[in-house]
């Protein structure tokens, strides 16, 4: 199953990271090549985002009817056939097409992976599977720095992506011969009740926003504005910047291995996941305000915070999973992605519009602007944190208005009060009192 199952779909995940990541090193040549600006070049990247979220949706429904062997095999070629296109092209159109063709080839490769574990693998070892594809994947953007950047000094970028294209074909090719076959699922007519369940699910709307909020932008800041920001901001040559970048891409591979480890032995003690998410995302609101107010700190500090953030689906997939009975689990995945990489798509090309209002100093925009981008994306991420924690606000007050009662009403031997399914996730389960 390693063999035949495992490492065929790990190849596609990791061709998907690689793809998702590989526009912030050559963002440079393709600008100096073709004369783009920041917001064609956020544009650009950003695309791929815009067309993976949106096939989200459809393909949950295709895995389920034919399969992910088929689908994702079908799928990769498409995204071959979008890199060959994207070394060739001539001018801004044909590549936001390619990188187009690019995000709809790879739009499966996550779902089809996770589908795959839970069909040839044994259940009791789908979470810990799972994790290890999460982490074997995020290479590709360990992938697309250093060693990247040494392959560009012989093919340039045209001959990069002529590279990438046989190897998304032989991609392709791996899955649909190596994987085996199974019969087709018997497809229900409730998909687009169960889709209404999820999408009209309170405690959905309660976890969505921030983990979209949070997990598209650390997305977006490494997919394209990191390298920037490092040599525009930070004042960082090519080499050092893409050393940078090479250690914040191992950064999100092991942080995906690092938060699923975490999250598991914090469960133990009786402590769930939406805690600790929402302690990552006080880090990583921290560690973009660090940037942002340029506090005296080593900048791969909290760029390496965003990067481990970039890895924390491993968190929310797991929260969302507790939401819904199993049945629906795959589809509330899948509506959370629309979410990451819908959100994505706004920041990466939010930035440069907002950059493009100022004008170019010797070659880059101005600090400010940098700065009013990345704190316009923080804005929204508080503003969804304090949403997220309202619940725990409301089971805080009337923790207080308990002990008040004791103190006030001294003949009051048992006080009773009414949490919410979220408030209740972080009280201790043992605690007989509550």
């Amino acid at each position: 199953m390693i063999g035949c199952v495992f490492l065929p779909f790990v190849a596609g995940y990791y061709l998907s990271y690689l793809f998702r990541t590989i526009n912030t090193l050559i963002s440079g040549q393709l600008s100096a090549d073709l004369d783009l600006d920041a917001a064609n070049l956020g544009l650009l990247t950003s695309v791929y985002f815009l067309v993976f979220a949106g096939a989200q949706i459809p393909i949950g429904t295709l895995l389920d009817r034919f399969g992910p062997r088929r689908i994702q095999s079908a799928l990769l070629l498409v995204a071959g056939g979008g890199a060959a296109l994207f070394g060739a092209a001539r001018d801004f159109t044909e590549l936001l097409a390619a990188r187009a063709m690019i995000g709809v080839g790879v739009s499966a490769a996550a779902m089809a992976g996770l589908k795959a574990i839970v069909t040839w693998f044994p259940r009791e070892r789908v979470t810990l599977v799972n994790g290890y594809m999460m982490m074997l994947g995020a290479l590709g953007a360990v992938t697309a720095t250093a060693p990247t950047e040494w392959l560009l000094e012989y093919t340039g970028w045209r001959g990069l992506f002529g590279f990438l294209a046989l190897a998304t074909f032989a991609s392709a090719l791996l899955i649909f011969w190596a994987v085996p076959d199974i019969a087709r699922p018997h497809v229900t007519q409730l998909a687009a009740l169960k889709l209404s369940a999820i999408y009209t699910d309170r405690r959905f709307w309660r976890i969505a926003p921030l983990s979209a909020s949070c997990i598209g932008s650390a997305w977006s800041l490494q997919a394209l504005w990191a390298a920037p920001w490092l040599m525009n901001v930070e004042g960082l040559n090519r080499k050092s910047s893409t050393t940078q970048l090479f250690i914040m891409a191992i950064g999100i591979s092991a942080g995906a291995l690092l938060l699923g480890t975490l999250a598991d032995r914090l469960r133990r003690r009786g402590i769930g996941s939406e805690v600790l998410f929402a302690a990552v995302t006080v880090l990583f609101v921290g560690a973009e305000l660090a940037l942002i107010l340029r506090l005296p700190l080593p900048s791969l500090l909290p760029w390496l915070v965003i990067s481990i953030v970039g890895a924390a689906t491993v968190l929310s997939y797991a929260i969302v999973t507790e939401y819904f009975p199993s049945e629906l689990t795959g589809r509330a995945n899948a509506g959370l992605n629309v979410l990451h990489f819908g959100w994505c798509f706004i920041v990466q090309y939010g930035t440069g519009l907002i950059l493009d209002q100022w004008a170019v100093h010797d070659g880059h925009y101005p600090i400010i602007a940098y700065q009013v981008a990345f704190a316009s994306a923080v804005g929204v991420q508080m503003l969804a944190l304090g949403w997220f924690t309202i619940p725990w606000f409301r089971l805080l007050g009337r923790l207080v208005a308990k002990f008040v009662l004791r103190d006030t009403e001294a003949n009051t031997d048992h006080v009773e009060i009414s949490v919410t399914s979220a408030e209740a996730a972080v009280l201790e389960p043992e605690d007989e009192e509550w």
